[in-house]
């Protein structure tokens, strides 16, 4: 089992930044941020391995945002800079221990965070 509690949403002017923290207890193969803004799906934003290597992202963010992984305190951090209203969305923490899993798409995350807010507006 692998257990996520994110934290670190909250609002923000366009152009500012805020720094998501996804808190990881068991042992993922990898881990990626998620977001579903009101109305629409939920869409992949960065995934990683936890074993090294870079992360991608998806287009809209990239150059914006940057995600890493502290070892030592098993967490999975999300910096979000030059935020855009076009970012408001619930953002989620997704694991899995699978590495044939750790894909692109929703359905092939098993282990979820409880989200976490994040508003941009003026």
């Amino acid at each position: 089992q692998v257990h996520l509690v994110e934290s670190g949403g909250g609002s923000v002017q366009p152009g500012g930044s805020l720094r998501l923290s996804c808190a990881v207890s068991g042992y993922p193969v990898c881990m990626g941020w998620f977001r579903q803004a009101p109305g629409k799906e939920r869409e992949r934003v960065t995934r990683t391995f936890t074993d090294g290597g870079g992360a991608d992202y998806t287009d809209s963010v990239k150059g914006r945002f940057t995600l890493s992984w502290d070892n030592a305190k098993n967490t999975l951090y999300l910096q979000m800079n030059s935020l855009k209203p076009e970012d408001t969305a619930l953002y989620y923490c997704a694991a899995e221990r699978l590495s044939a899993r750790c894909g692109m798409e929703v359905y092939e995350y098993r282990f979820w965070g409880q989200g976490t807010q994040v508003t941009v507006s003026s």
